[in-house]
């Protein structure tokens, strides 16, 4: 499931091989990553990024159980953001004992992610939860300073930075770095198993899989408060905007675009798509309300996916899988619990809330698995630091830029109006924020409102083809 990369001699394997005066001599000018000896040894957490999801990361890091663990260290661009954030670990009772965050080390800024790894010796990790603009600065960062990285998804959103992206992975794993990014579904028990039958051919070959989330709103931005920076503006609604985010589309939809893409075994070629933006109001973001994409595998099967940001419609969150011997369940109604399961035929029932109980007596039901099932939140970091503890190959970064270019791929294709392949998408010259290492806290940002419209630029399908804005 995770990529490989050879096992580099640590620094136990020498001293134990060779003894500790020849090791002094051995390693001189050699650049060994420190690798944490199973269980034995404490690991320390900084936090970039303090916002709900980075919160939870920092928890489920810290309800590890395989050896000592500690956060230490914080950042944001936002005070009340991370405020907020230390505020709820150090008074859960579960992990309070494990936030060791004294206010000098808690970082303010757009440099704050240097100084929370900087509190980090090799060997630690640093979750890096910004808005995935940022990703590939910090993580560059982080590889220079020899950490293993948990990074959330989606880890770009352009061609230029997937390019930059697949190189540092590439790095992290000459430089044994393990890195977990954070498509959780992968780690669900239920999806690996579903995953497994599916290649035993239970429902035999996939000729066609569909995914929905479509929901009551998002991604949407009111006018820029008074007093407030404008970079810093767009950051505090980055759902909003393009260049932060990669918008709703990449945001939102990734997981299951990811899911279907791992059940077929393979990610699309091209992506044709629809889209528009019908009640967007004065919103000043960069979304449509509504995306409709067929994505085309290299076997020619398509996986169709409706996304839609609207009040008042009706809305499904869910993924479906048809073979020629079946149909399967991938998420029934949001990603955990996955409930998935198994039917002899293509009629699937809908499960669209808590009360909606899915039928165990249905004669066409051939296997669910088993409720309830673990947290895929918790399994990823399970995983993760049992592979640090362990000095296993552990490298998610290619399969996570992978699933962030298909989204992007099927983005572009509504966001133009045109057919958009998976090579188009990889070496599109559009870097939505070339300077974005460059950024502070009261400079430009690189969307600028147009001074006539007093709006931010939108995508316009037939008109604008070789860039999405």
């Amino acid at each position: 499931m995770n990529n490989s990369a050879p096992r580099l001699v640590t620094r136990r394997d020498f001293l134990e091989t060779s003894g500790r005066v020849a090791a002094v001599s051995a390693l001189a000018g050699v650049s060994i990553p420190y690798v944490h000896a199973a269980g034995s040894d404490l690991i320390q957490v900084a936090l970039v990024g303090c916002g709900g999801r980075g919160t939870g990361a920092a928890q489920q890091a810290l309800s590890t159980t395989s050896g000592p663990i500690k956060l230490v260290a914080m950042a944001d661009v936002f005070q009340a953001k991370l405020s907020g954030s230390y505020e709820k670990l150090s008074k859960n009772p579960q992990i309070a004992s494990l936030v060791d965050v004294p206010p000098d080390r808690r970082f303010i800024g757009f440099d704050g992610y240097k100084s929370a790894m900087d509190a980090l010796k090799p060997g630690d990790v640093v979750i890096l939860s910004t808005p995935p603009a940022f990703r590939w600065v910090m993580f560059t960062y982080a590889i220079a300073k020899r950490l293993h990285v948990f990074m959330e998804k989606p880890v770009t959103v352009d061609g230029p930075t997937s390019k930059r992206m697949f190189k540092l992975g590439e790095e992290a794993s000459a430089k044994n770095l393990k890195v977990g990014v954070g498509l959780m579904v992968r780690h669900c028990k239920g999806r690996q198993e579903l995953w497994q039958r599916i290649r035993d051919g239970q429902i035999g070959d996939i000729v066609a899989m569909r995914a929905y989330r479509m929901g009551a709103g998002g991604g949407t931005a009111g006018p820029k408060p008074a007093g407030m920076s404008e970079v810093l503006y767009q950051i505090s609604k980055f759902h909003a905007f393009l260049w932060l985010s990669g918008g709703v589309f990449s945001d939102y939809y990734i997981h299951q675009i990811d899911e279907c893409s791992w059940m077929k075994n393979a990610w699309p070629v091209e992506a044709m798509a629809i889209g528009g933006r019908h009640y967007r109001g004065d919103s000043l973001d960069q979304n449509f309300d509504t995306y409709s994409v067929q994505y085309t595998y290299p076997d020619g099967s398509k996986l169709y996916y409706e996304g839609r940001n609207m009040p008042g419609v009706h809305q499904e969150f869910a993924s479906y899988a048809h073979g020629s011997k079946g149909s399967a369940v991938i998420t029934t109604r949001s990603h955990a619990p996955g409930q998935v399961r198994i039917y002899s035929g293509q009629n699937i029932p809908r499960i669209l809330t808590a009360k909606d109980k899915i039928d165990l007596n249905d004669p066409n039901l051939k296997w669910a698995f088993p409720q309830p099932e673990p947290s895929p939140y918790q399994l990823e970091w399970d995983d993760l630091i049992n592979a640090i503890r362990k000095d296993l190959p552990y490298n998610e970064v290619k399969r996570g830029v992978e699933a962030s270019l298909v989204g992007s791929m099927g983005r572009m294709a509504a966001h133009t109006g045109q057919i958009i392949t998976y090579e188009q998408m990889l070496n599109c010259e559009h870097e939505f924020a070339p300077d974005v290492d460059k950024l502070t806290m009261d400079g430009p940002s690189p969307l600028q409102l147009d001074p006539i419209t007093g709006k931010y630029p939108i995508p316009r399908p037939g008109i604008e083809v070789k860039r999405e804005y």
